[in-house]
C-alpha cells in the first residue's frame, strides 16, 4: 500500500468511526433510563403494614399454642421427679411402690409423647408461617409490579433498573450511581396509596415482609430433658 493509499485509509477510518460514535451517541440520547427502589416502594406501601400485622399476630398465635404444651411438658417432668421421690423412700410398702412405679411410667410414655407433638407442632408451624410470608409477598410484588409496568409505559422508560438490588459476589449496589431525577419510586408508592382506607396505618415505618427474617417459634436452647426413670 503506497502512502496516498494508505492515507485514503486512514481518513476513511476515522470518517467511519465518527459516524459510528455519532450514532452511538444518538442512540444514547434517545434511550430513555429510570431507576426505582424497589425495598422503598415495599415498605411504602400500606398493604404490605398489613401484611406484616398478620404475620406477627399469626407468630404470636403460634407461640401461643407452643407455650402451652411447653407448659404441660414441663408439669409432666415435674410429676415424674415428684414419683421418683416417693418410690425412693424406705418406708413404701410393695404395693404402693407397684402403684407409683406404674403412675411413672404411665406420665413418662405421655411425656414422650407430648414431646414429639411439640417438636411436630413446632416444624410444621414453622412450614406453615413461611409459607404464608412467602404468598403474601408474592401478591404484593404482584400489585406493584401492575403499577410499575404502568408507569413505565406512561414514562415511555426503554431501560428501568432496581436501585435496591445488591451484587451477589460484592454486596454493593448494583447500580452505583443514578440521577435522583430519573427515579420513579415516590410516584408509584403514590399510586399504590391512592385508594387507601384512612383507618390504615401509617406506612414505611415498619420493616416489610420482604425484609423480615422467616418468623419463627422459639424455644429455649438445648431442647427437651428427657424424662427418665430412677431406682
Amino acid at each position: 500500500m503506497n502512502i496516498m493509499n494508505k492515507s485514503s485509509f486512514v481518513v476513511g477510518a476515522c470518517v467511519a468511526a465518527s459516524l459510528g460514535f455519532g450514532v452511538l451517541s444518538q442512540a444514547k440520547a434517545e434511550l430513555k433510563i429510570g431507576t426505582i427502589d424497589m425495598s422503598k416502594v415495599m415498605a411504602g406501601y400500606y398493604k404490605t403494614q398489613e401484611a406484616q400485622q398478620k404475620l406477627e399476630e399469626a407468630q404470636r398465635s403460634a407461640q401461643d399454642e407452643l407455650n402451652q404444651r411447653m407448659d404441660s411438658y414441663k408439669k409432666n417432668l415435674d410429676s415424674i421427679n415428684k414419683l421418683n421421690e416417693e418410690l425412693n423412700k424406705p418406708d413404701l410398702s410393695g404395693a404402693s411402690k407397684d402403684q407409683k412405679a406404674q403412675e411413672r411410667d404411665s406420665k413418662i410414655a405421655e411425656t414422650n409423647g407430648l414431646e414429639r407433638e411439640i417438636q411436630d407442632f413446632r416444624s410444621t408451624r414453622q412450614k406453615q408461617l413461611q409459607d404464608e410470608k412467602s404468598h403474601m409477598i408474592s401478591a404484593l410484588v404482584e400489585e406493584i409490579m401492575k403499577v410499575v409496568t404502568d408507569q413505565v409505559k406512561a414514562q415511555n422508560f426503554d431501560l428501568v433498573f432496581d436501585k435496591s438490588g445488591q451484587s451477589a459476589a460484592l454486596g454493593t449496589p448494583v447500580l452505583l450511581f443514578a440521577r435522583s431525577d430519573i427515579d420513579f419510586s415516590d410516584m408509584v408508592i403514590a399510586k399504590l396509596n391512592a385508594n387507601r382506607p384512612a383507618a390504615a396505618p401509617s406506612a414505611a415505618k415498619k420493616e416489610s415482609p420482604g425484609a423480615s427474617n422467616t418468623p419463627a417459634i422459639n424455644t429455649k436452647p438445648g431442647g427437651f430433658p428427657s424424662p427418665s426413670k430412677k431406682p
